[in-house]
């Protein structure tokens, strides 16, 4: 999740129900190839000093550097390994839209225009809720016209029924610019998956993203329904972070095949309309569908970004991405601690200018 806007408390830390590990034992794992970064216009001095800085950051796990294709940095700190599944957090939410835009370009989902009700027929049962009537659209773009104060995340996981939790979600007005940072909404996405594809988000994430880009293993976090959140609640290797997001900086593509469809990876990326988030140094901050976007002195960027400061950041004109993972603490603390890794990224960034 985003940081805070203003000095507003930081929402708390979700509580498993159930976490998932799966290991897909059908796909050969691959791994980055590595070089210098020297090799790739990257001084590595300057490397080396964000690699140090990150690890007086306490809640820093990981930050994977990929250049050109190839893996020209990478630390993990505190403990962590890159053998290790790190939760990536509201990261989750970019994943959903990829797994979004597949099922578009199969026709299982009709449009971007359709509303809740249609796509989830048990809307039904709970006629006049908020949000049975916005769109896919609104829902990824964060344009619902509704507002969801993220402190209550955990009652969407621990709910007895978390699509009637989400539906009943109460009208609140939206700010000035009409977006809003709604875990609700976005959790509806992962029960009218399952019913467009017939099975779950982690099946389809598994044979549709995670497979192709040789990723065996992850985890993810299951509701009291048994499924998966599309809102959070995804682990993955750092290195296997970075691989989403270079695919997404290559138009969908990952080595010789096309994983997303490349007009889908453009819409989704570009922004929509302003998000009300400051991420300084980023400025001219927008959203996509489930991304953010934004410049930072002059170059274009577009991320995931997770409660603690996980990061899937992509710098297309560069041919950069930046993947970090770190833990979740509360309140002030993940303010802090994802102001000092977003400055951490925006270095990176700076470096292979």
């Amino acid at each position: 999740m985003p940081p805070a806007r203003h000095r507003r408390a930081a929402p708390r830390r979700l509580q498993p129900s159930r976490f998932d590990a799966v290991t897909l034992q059908e796909v050969t794992e691959t791994d980055w190839v590595a070089d210098l970064p020297g090799a790739h216009g990257v001084a590595s001095a300057a490397l080396e000093r964000v690699f140090a800085d990150g690890a007086h950051v306490p809640g820093l796990r990981s930050l994977v550097v990929v250049r050109e294709g190839l893996l020209i940095g990478e630390r993990y700190f505190h403990g962590a390994l890159p053998s290790h599944l790190l939760p990536i957090n509201s990261v989750t939410k970019s994943v959903s839209s990829m797994l979004v835009g597949l099922a578009l370009s199969r026709g299982t989902l009709p449009g971007l225009d359709e509303p809740v009700h249609r796509l989830l027929p048990e809307a039904a049962e709970w006629p006049g809720a908020p949000l049975a009537g916005v769109t896919l659209r609104q829902i990824l773009q964060g344009r619902t016209g509704m507002a969801f104060d993220v402190e209550r995340s955990p009652e969407l996981l621990n709910a007895r029924d978390p699509v009637q939790r989400a539906l009943a979600s109460p009208r609140t007005p939206p700010p000035r610019s009409g977006w809003t940072y709604n875990d609700a909404a976005v959790s509806l996405l992962s029960p009218i998956l399952q019913r467009a594809e017939g099975m779950s988000l982690s099946a389809l994430a598994a044979r549709d993203l995670f497979a192709p880009l040789g990723i065996r293993r992850f985890a993810w976090q299951r509701d009291r329904f048994d499924r998966v959140l599309a809102y959070a609640g995804l682990a993955l290797r750092p290195r296997d972070l970075a691989k989403l997001a270079w695919m997404v900086l290559q138009q969908g593509r990952w080595q010789d095949r096309q994983v997303l469809p490349a007009d889908w990876v453009a819409e989704s990326t570009r922004s929509h309309g302003p998000a009300d988030w400051r991420q300084a140094p980023m400025q001219g901050i927008g959203y996509g569908h489930l991304w953010f976007t934004g410049v930072l002195q002059g170059v274009p960027l577009v991320w995931g970004l997770g409660y603690g400061g996980q990061w899937a950041l992509l710098a297309p004109s560069l041919k950069l991405v930046v993947a970090t993972a770190a833990t979740s603490p509360p309140g002030e603390k993940a303010m802090a601690q994802m102001q000092a890794v977003r400055l951490l990224v925006a270095r990176v960034v700076m470096a292979a200018r």
